[in-house]
């Protein structure tokens, strides 16, 4: 015969419970995607009233996204050497994403100057001021990735980041990642849409 307590025991189901900064970081992406989405959006209907400056993106932009998917494999690896509790790895690899970060910033900017050069402007023709706006929102949030990563990188220094502790690897490789995926959606979504 089965006790009360057994029956209760075999009764109880588990609870399921998300890391409350995995639940923050998808919260915030969610947030960005919508806000990324407006803004596409909103350059579409404007591009289909008219009066629409046709512009080339600055040849830097290729390779400023080759360099982001290089800080992601970075990222990536970084992560799995946490998994290991390699930590020289660790600790080199969170270096190279945070470098190939600062890197792609630069190439922005050179690509801005590049725009600007060839007559697109923030002010002016819709086109350039939406193309500098969405660039510029995606630079401010690599910025907020970049912040993340250095937390992570003083967090690998000081061995809190291992295999039996990865939460803030997880969720630092979770919004570097979703920020490269970003940036190749608005690079795509910009050549298709000039």
């Amino acid at each position: 015969m089965k006790t009360l307590e057994t029956t209760m025991i075999q009764e109880t189901k588990p609870i399921l419970t998300v890391n409350k900064y995995k639940f923050i970081i998808w919260l915030f992406i969610i947030t960005i995607i919508m806000l990324f989405a407006s803004q596409t959006s909103a350059y579409l209907v404007r591009r289909a009233e008219g009066n629409w400056t046709e512009f080339k993106l600055p040849v830097i932009f290729w390779w400023s996204s080759s360099i982001l998917i290089i800080s992601s494999v970075f990222m990536y690896l970084a992560q799995q050497s946490a998994k290991k509790d390699n930590y020289g790895k660790l600790k080199t690899y969170i270096s190279g994403a945070f470098l190939f970060g600062i890197i792609f910033l630069a190439m922005q900017y050179i690509g801005w100057l590049e725009l600007q050069d060839s007559g697109i402007y923030l002010k002016g023709n819709p086109s350039g001021s939406f193309l500098y706006i969405l660039t510029g929102l995606h630079a401010f949030h690599l910025i907020s990735g970049l912040v993340v990563l250095l937390f992570a990188f003083v967090a690998s220094y000081q061995l809190k980041i291992h295999s039996k502790s990865l939460i803030q690897i997880e969720v630092c490789a979770t919004y570097w990642h979703f920020l490269d995926l970003l940036w190749l959606y608005l690079f795509v979504f910009l050549l298709y849409f000039r």
